[in-house]
């Protein structure tokens, strides 16, 4: 049997499980479960978007980095763990449509590339972070993965917008 259509008859499953048809069928539901996860994704894109704006060196230059990051990044965690809970609830509910669908694909891609400058960063950026975190300037490595973070971030948000539109 093909690799693709094994993925699909797993994908009928799940969305065939009770708690997706629960989701999919009830009126009130999934609207719920969307607004949570839209709330979530909010939390997650604006607090790293305090620590990226801190590490390009335009918002928040009288707080170490380091401080900074470990206030913040705790909530970010906790929000992306919501988002993550509540966005496989939705994709459940429907999910061979959207894995079919080119923006989840992209959304999908692009978390990856997030998580990918996030690792990159904390491996090579910030590991003289107790160096440089308490001066206002950053170094080009920091400044360049905080730029990078926004892009995809913001992409992300735009390709899980463009879900919405195209998946019915």
């Amino acid at each position: 049997m093909d690799i693709c259509m094994e993925l699909d008859q797993a994908l009928v499953w799940l969305q065939s499980t009770a708690f997706a048809k629960t989701i999919s069928e009830n009126e009130i539901l999934f609207p719920w479960i969307e607004s949570i996860h839209v709330l979530a994704l909010v939390l997650v894109v604006g607090t790293i978007a305090i620590v990226d704006l801190r590490l390009i060196g335009v918002a928040s230059l009288d707080r170490a980095a380091g401080r900074l990051m470990r206030e913040v990044l705790p909530v970010t965690w906790g929000a992306f763990v919501v988002a993550a809970v509540t966005g496989s609830l939705l994709f459940s509910s429907n999910a061979k449509t959207y894995a079919h669908n080119v923006f989840f694909q992209g959304k999908l891609v692009l978390l990856a590339l997030a998580g990918l400058n996030m690792t990159l960063f904390h491996v090579v950026g910030a590991g003289d972070i107790q160096r440089w975190g308490a001066t206002r300037q950053t170094p080009l490595a920091a400044k360049a993965a905080g730029a990078a973070s926004l892009v995809v971030w913001a992409a992300v948000v735009a390709f899980g917008r463009w879900i919405g539109f195209t998946v019915r």
